[in-house]
């Protein structure tokens, strides 16, 4: 491994499946006797795992390679019979084509679509690694049934990541909000709110960075939100913000 590519890029190029077999091999190896090496590789693998989770699987529209093409300016071109090499058996020799210049461009749309997947993967990977690590996390309960139903993490800068566990019944003609109290004698404060049962990730200006026993809770508000900026429908779940180690 080069100085000057660090264990996490390692980590994320090998869990993305860009490192060749070799290093992969190597990797995956010291792995299973460096403890490091190994949290590097399950964090990696971890982050990743978020795409899967909040993906939401679509169908490919039926004019895809169409529009791929148009966008590379690329016009697929059939191949004329006696424009491809053949294999003569008798002589165990390669035929050239009937045509000096058989057409191309089917194989530079192939390398445009593969370039394209892998700046894809290493933009996707870059995201994931370079996002803030959370300084705080909670674990909201719904008093009633005794059950986790959202994760929500504050960093420094506050962003705060909320991830729902499982699906949620929103009652017809209303919404879920998003609140925090980043001093235990001042108001609940709205960080936004959640449009789908998948969660988001909020951000507020103005607001100190979160803290230790910090509350945040969700609770069920008429749609747009509540009308006084403070809480006023059902509590979903609330929970005491703890440190992240």
């Amino acid at each position: 491994m080069s100085d000057e590519r660090s264990l996490r890029d390692v980590a994320m190029e090998v869990a993305l499946g860009l490192s060749d077999e070799a290093e992969t091999v190597e990797f995956e190896t010291r792995a299973l006797n460096d403890p490091e090496v190994a949290t590097a590789l399950e964090q990696a693998r971890a982050r990743l795992s978020e795409l899967d989770d909040t993906a939401t699987p679509e169908a490919l529209p039926d004019d895809m390679w169409s529009r791929i093409t148009a966008q590379l300016d690329v016009v697929p071109t059939a191949i004329a019979p006696g424009s491809v090499p053949q294999f003569d058996a008798e002589t165990d020799t390669i035929l050239p084509a009937n045509e000096p210049h058989a057409p191309r461009n089917w194989f530079i749309a192939a390398c445009a679509g593969l370039a394209a997947s892998l700046v894809l993967a290493l933009a996707l990977g870059w995201s994931v690694m370079t996002r803030p690590d959370p300084t705080v996390i909670a674990v909201l309960i719904n008093d009633t049934t005794g059950e986790a139903v959202a994760v929500v993490e504050g960093t420094e800068e506050n962003l705060t990541r909320v991830t729902l566990l499982g699906q949620t019944a929103v009652p017809e003609g209303q919404v879920m909000q998003v609140w925090t109290k980043p001093e235990d004698d001042g108001p609940p404060i709205s960080l936004g709110l959640l449009t789908d049962n998948r969660g988001t990730a909020l951000a507020v200006d103005g607001l100190p960075p979160p803290g230790p026993e910090q509350l945040y809770e969700i609770t069920f508000e008429q749609t747009g939100g509540s009308p006084t900026g403070l809480p006023t429908g059902p509590i979903l779940g609330k929970g005491l913000a703890k440190e992240a180690l």
